[in-house]
Formats: C-alpha cells, structure tokens, sequence
C-alpha cells in the first residue's frame, strides 16, 4: 500500500472549483484563487517527491454531471498554464539578467579605467586614493543586480515551475459526499 497524501477540497458545486469571470468550456477555465491557494499551499508543505492526490468532493448530483468529469483534466490544463507563464517569467528575468550585466560590466570597466587615470593625474595623494577606491566600489556596485538574478532571484521561479507541474500531473478523484 502506498502512503499517498489526499488534498481533499469540499465543494457544492463544480462552479466553485472554478473562476467564475471564465467563460471558457470547464477543461480551460481558470482554478478559484481560494482553490488555488489552497492546493499550492499543501503541495508545498508536502515532501519532496511525495505522492499525493486531489480529492474533489462533491454532491452527488454534481458528481454526475458532465462537468465533474472535465476536473481533472481542467487543473492538469490550469497548473501546466501557470508552470508555462512562470517559464515565461524565468525567460525575462535571465534576459533582465543578461542586460543587467552587460551594463554593470562596461560600468565596471569605465570605472576600473577611470580610477587608474584619477590615480595618475591627481596630484594629492588620499585624494587620489578615495577616488580611485570609490570608483571601483561604483563599478562593483553596478554589478549587484545581475550578480543577484544569477545567483537567488532565479530559484524561488524554478520552484514555482516544478511546483506547478508537480501539481498539474497529479491524480484529480471527483468523489461524492
């Protein structure tokens, strides 16, 4: 037997699991906020790699409706969108990434030059010295922002899309009561 987690949610009606400003067929609306939250929350919370499934709840008679049987099929389309558009996400940031560090470097280069022609012509020589040490910490300073997207800002994403697919290849039971 398999020590499987069961996210159960309780609902009256299919149309609660769902947006209800979506117009679209069951299978390709957007999940509720609340249900969202919900099951991301648990699937966080829950071991790497534990099995879990998601149990909808429902009447009986809204379980016998066409609808309860597009559930399943409406989060694996819903949680596969969310893990593309925080695909999307990681793609900008990489690409801010990208921008970010071709402006710091050429700032960094401009600076390290900067501070080498401030060393030799200023005559004083503490002056010359805290010129040329501020423009180097300028030049690392402008380096932050790409030095941070490469190495913290791109995990919390990744995660998302791991989460997002981990949750759209889940096992959806419509079950009664």
């Amino acid at each position: 037997m398999t020590n499987e987690t069961e996210i159960a949610i309780r609902a009256r009606t299919t149309g609660q699991l769902f947006n209800s400003l979506d117009p679209s067929p069951y299978r390709e609306r957007d999940i509720d906020a609340g249900v969202e939250e919900f099951v991301v929350g648990w699937v966080r919370e829950l071991p790497h790699g534990a099995a879990f499934t998601i149990a909808v709840h429902l009447p009986a008679e809204e379980a016998a409706k066409p609808q309860a049987a597009e559930i399943g099929e409406a989060f694996a389309h819903y949680f596969g969108y969310r893990a593309q558009i925080a695909e999307q996400d990681l793609r900008e940031l990489f690409r801010i990434g990208r921008r970010a560090l071709a402006i710091g470097l050429a700032v960094l280069i401009a600076c390290l030059v900067a501070s080498q022609v401030v060393a030799a012509f200023v005559p004083i020589h503490v002056v010359a010295r805290v010129l040329e040490e501020s423009l180097i910490i300028v030049g690392w300073v402008a380096n932050w922002r790409p030095i941070e997207i490469y190495l913290y800002d791109w995990l919390p994403i990744r995660r998302r899309i791991e989460l997002y697919r981990r949750i759209a290849g889940a096992k959806v039971e419509v079950k009664t009561g």
